[in-house]
């Protein structure tokens, strides 16, 4: 449930705080006073866009935090998506400046796409304008979809799995079906690309060995004298290197060996030190003899590498890489050779495919059509409950010339809203008052099953007045019993169903000899709604018989929630 909504710096706002209630809770107020402000606002913390000119003053920044009461199932979805729950709150929060904005979940900071998922788990919008997405019968089977979620989800996903099958079967097949003249080409280019592989004879582990070989080789010199330096300083011979030192320190020990038992210890390590000096001597010795840089074999290793490394350029970054690549032509070579066993591989793969999709297809048409009639009849007896006093309301299924991931429905919502009258598309007889209950029908209807606490609803009240608005004001509070109900309303016999009524103002302020204008909201009590209510009825001039017609629709209304 939305619990408190705080909005500073946007629009016509400068800083306002709203505590939201359970129930019914009514935004009213005269147009363009800022109600839309509002559910913008909010729409704002649930990650979408919001344009920079929105900030009441560009060079402050604006935000907006809403808070959220969520329960135990919330509680286990949200910490599924890494995000920690405290005290049974979720705080979503949105800044906004001239250069930046930033979003947060319980003070931690999260992409924007995150608060889309999180607010789509905790409410659900309505827009003024959907009522018109009812004109489109692409719309129809996402309404019918969503009614029939449970017993059609399983099967939907089971459908889009074998959909992507079907299409990657489709596309390899069509790709496969060409000309003998192309096949011709591309066995020969296959075959020619095999060969050059193939005649490299490569191993694994060839490249690394030759290049170790090869930097040896290219730095030959270098090697050659640092190891013939390194001898002279070490080996015998010179009279100056640190072999002939050793032995010259030798001797001079020995000489005195038999004057101090101490000696012994040291002479026995010194004599270790020349031992291994004299091995050193012997390696380096011997490894410079075998040494042999020719020009001939460094031109092999080279050549063998350029031969190597153009083939990584063709089919691989590495050996194994270019083996494997070998290999897939290869297999590429035996489909074309044998091209119409392969064709007819592939025919009866796509045949297999293209049975699964219509199989599940028509699986899914049964359920749906056995959906339709459920919520057709549920949506028939809410039109009546909305003031439709002869309604007629079904679902015409169509079958598409192509496949899709949800099947080959096509479905469209038919009424008829007088007697005799034949059954006809939506779209071609619903009035735009008529679009609003209709939508009002199936979005009660939906929210009996639906999991989110907080319904919000903008205006859905465009085009009724009298008893439609009576009919559709005691269908909304039904709803508010189960679920949170938001909603912005112009007709008094809807807030007057209020359990929480809250006035948006515009007025003229002056701030340091400046006048600017400002939009503010306080929740009513008592006499305060109903003179609210007296306005809503008569418009701006509030007499005694508006109060008095105001009191009476409050008194009824109150009748009815009870």
């Amino acid at each position: 449930m939305l619990v408190n909504l705080h909005v500073k710096n946007l629009a016509l706002i400068q800083e306002e705080e709203i505590h939201f209630g359970k129930g019914l809770n009514i935004l009213s107020g005269e147009t363009g006073a800022g109600k839309s402000i509002i559910l913008g606002a909010l729409s704002f913390a649930l990650g979408q866009k919001v344009s920079k000119d929105a900030l009441r003053n560009p060079n402050e920044e604006a935000l907006v935090e809403a808070v959220f009461s969520v329960g135990e199932e919330e509680k286990a979805v949200l910490n599924a998506m890494d995000i920690s729950v405290y005290d049974d709150e979720v705080i979503l929060s949105r800044k906004i400046s001239g250069e930046r904005s930033s979003a947060k979940i319980n003070g931690e900071t999260f992409p924007a796409q995150r608060l889309k998922e999180v607010g789509e788990l905790l409410l659900d919008i309505y827009g003024q304008h959907e009522n018109q997405s009812l004109l489109h019968k692409k719309k129809h089977l996402e309404l019918l979809d969503e009614f029939g979620k449970d017993s059609l989800s399983p099967i939907k996903e089971e459908l889009a799995q074998a959909y992507q099958t079907y299409v990657s079967k489709k596309k390899e097949f069509e790709e496969a079906d060409r000309d003998e003249s192309e096949r011709a080409r591309e066995l020969s280019f296959l075959e020619h690309e095999t060969e050059e592989i193939q005649n490299a004879k490569l191993r694994i582990g060839e490249d690394e060995e030759l290049e170790e070989t090869y930097k040896k080789m290219l730095n030959g010199q270098k090697i050659h004298d640092a190891l013939n330096e390194a001898y002279g300083e070490t080996g015998s011979g010179s009279g100056n290197s640190a072999s002939d030192k050793i032995g010259r320190a030798l001797r001079a020990l020995r000489s005195v060996e038999d004057y101090d038992d101490g000696l012994s210890d040291m002479i026995s390590v010194l004599t270790d030190v020349d031992g291994i000096l004299s091995d050193f001597n012997r390696e380096v010795s011997d490894y410079v003899d075998s040494l042999d840089f020719s020009k001939e074999h460094f031109a092999e290793v080279e050549g063998r590498l350029n031969e190597i490394n153009g083939l990584k350029s063709k089919y691989g970054r590495t050996i194994e890489e270019i083996l494997n690549a070998c290999e897939e032509k290869q297999a590429q070579i035996e489909k074309l050779k044998d091209y119409d066993a392969y064709l007819a591989k592939l025919e009866e793969e796509l045949k297999k495919a293209t049975k699964r999709v219509e199989e599940l297809s028509s699986g899914l048409s049964v359920l749906r059509q056995s959906q339709a009639v459920n919520l057709c009849a549920l949506v028939k007896d809410a039109l009546l409950d909305l003031n439709f006093l002869d309604v007629k309301f079904d679902m015409a299924f169509t079958k598409a010339k192509e496949y899709s991931a949800n099947g080959y429905d096509e479905g469209e919502f038919m009424i008829s809203t007088n007697p005799g009258e034949p059954l006809r598309p939506l779209k071609e007889i619903a009035s735009g008052g008529e679009l609003s209950r209709v939508m009002l029908a199936i979005k009660t209807i939906l929210a009996e099953s639906d999991s989110i606490d907080t319904l919000i609803f903008d205006e859905i009240d465009a085009g009724i007045s009298g008893r439609t608005a009576q009919a559709v004001s005691e269908k909304i509070y039904l709803v508010s019993k189960a679920h949170q109900v938001i909603l912005i309303t112009h007709l008094p016999q809807i807030a007057a169903m209020a359990d929480h009524h809250f006035l948006i103002e515009k007025d003229v302020v002056v701030t340091d000899g400046t006048k600017a204008t400002v939009s503010t909201i306080e929740e009513l009590y008592g006499e305060q709604v109903t003179k609210e209510l007296a306005r809503m009825v008569g418009g701006a001039e509030i007499t005694n018989a508006t109060l008095e017609n105001a009191r009476e629709l409050k008194e009824l209304a109150d009748r009815k929630k009870q």
